[in-house]
């Protein structure tokens, strides 16, 4: 289904609709955004969803959010077991888009001189990480050289799932998982992605505000952007009100699909456990990038990058990538157990992409649900699909979940 709908209660069918001009704030030599940015191919979007439903992913949907504008894509089924139709209301859980959210409330506290980038992280929680040399920046940045835990937890899908579906951690337990690796690199060295760094930025979080993630959640971002349908329940294992459900590819070929929807999430916690929509995704990036979630100067750290690949870079719990059609958005990819999840926004966040498959642990439906980025900023001129990937080089293509 593909839909089009301008203002307040106004469907129309999937229509080409020129954008108004905006101001271009790019910087010199990069197209971040752009007063001639075409208008989305929804068709092209379509296409996608129809691919990643083929390849394996019982739904998928999509949002597009322009200037007023709001284009509506879905495919297949959000329950296997009534075959009811998936929505693009329905609530999903985000994998690490969370990352996204926690990075803000770690940046307010900047901004209210209560965390300063460049400190130790214990400074703040000590004796908590082995080397002092280890700060805030490289954290949030993935550049912290702590091993991801997560590439043990996961090494089987099915049964390492299983494993901890139910279980509750502590911030600090899972840390100690990752201090039992070697880690990957010196402090601020390289990049490589890591859970483990979200999790020691969650009880950052906590220690800082003296309060629960969910709170400080709550009240700096989900609150003041009216996100209606964004939830942090750890340790709780239900998402509220109607939501898509999420099945889990296990490794064994021609196994059945395992429905992962049910699980505490606790594995994850500030790095990955966050419940939302593709509504408020769509309005939280753009909030974010028009700068309504921190002041100029802590957006510009947020936005200083780290090249990964040919197409990615990463900043401060934000992914910067680059498109065929020489567009910059930027946002975060998520990967749970049961949902894939590309969450991008133009540099003005004037416009915004959501899509979301609801399936995990297959490559192709994660490298394939990329191309709505291309066809969602770079219009009809976009790539096709199976040429626009944006896989990122080196990444286990498998599992998936540590880098969502």
């Amino acid at each position: 289904m593909v839909s089009t709908r301008v203002g307040r209660g106004a469907v129309l069918g999937a229509v080409a609709l020129s954008l108004l001009a905006v101001p271009a704030r790019a910087a010199a030599g990069q197209r971040d955004i752009t007063a001639a940015l075409p208008a989305p191919d929804t068709a092209g979007v379509a296409a996608v969803l129809r691919s990643a439903v083929a390849q394996g992913a019982p739904g998928a949907l999509a949002r597009i959010d322009d200037h007023g504008r709001t284009y509506r894509v879905t495919r297949g089924v959000a329950d296997r077991a009534t075959g009811r139709a998936i929505g693009t209301d329905d609530r999903f859980r985000v994998g690490s888009v969370t990352k996204t959210f926690t990075a803000v409330v770690l940046l307010q506290l900047v901004d209210e001189h209560r965390l300063a980038l460049d400190a130790p992280v214990n400074r703040y929680l000590p004796g908590l990480l082995p080397d002092d040399r280890i700060t805030v920046r490289q954290v949030l940045s993935h550049r912290s050289g702590l091993y991801d835990y997560t590439n043990d937890m996961f090494a089987a899908s099915v049964s390492g799932f299983e494993a901890v579906r139910k279980k509750v951690f502590t911030y600090r337990q899972l840390v100690a998982l990752s201090l039992k690796k070697p880690r990957t690199n010196a402090p601020g060295a390289a990049y490589a992605y890591s859970n483990t760094n979200f999790v020691v930025a969650g009880l950052l979080v906590e220690k800082l505000t003296g309060q629960p993630v969910r709170t400080a959640y709550r009240n700096r971002v989900f609150t003041p952007l009216k996100l209606r349908d964004t939830f942090y329940v750890h340790p709780g294992t239900t998402l509220p009100g109607r939501y898509a459900r999420g099945y889990l590819t296990p490794d064994r070929a021609g196994a059945p699909l395992v429905d992962a929807t049910e699980q505490t999430v606790s594995w994850a916690q500030s790095a990955g456990a966050v419940i939302s929509s593709a509504r408020d995704l769509d309005v939280f990036y753009g909030a974010l990038l028009r700068g309504k979630l921190m002041s100029a100067a802590r957006l510009a750290e947020m936005e200083r990058f780290t090249k990964v690949n040919a197409t990615t870079a990463y900043g401060l719990g934000l992914r910067r990538r680059e498109l065929s059609c020489g567009v910059s958005v930027y946002g975060h990819t998520g990967a749970v157990q049961g949902y894939y999840t590309y969450a991008f926004a133009t540099k003005d966040g004037g416009r915004s992409l959501t899509a979301m498959a609801t399936t995990s642990n297959n490559g192709k439906v994660l490298d394939t649900l990329a191309g709505a980025l291309e066809s969602a900023f770079c219009g009809k001129s976009a790539k096709p699909a199976h040429s626009a990937i944006l896989a990122e080089r080196g990444r286990p293509r498998h599992h998936a979940l540590h880098e969502g």
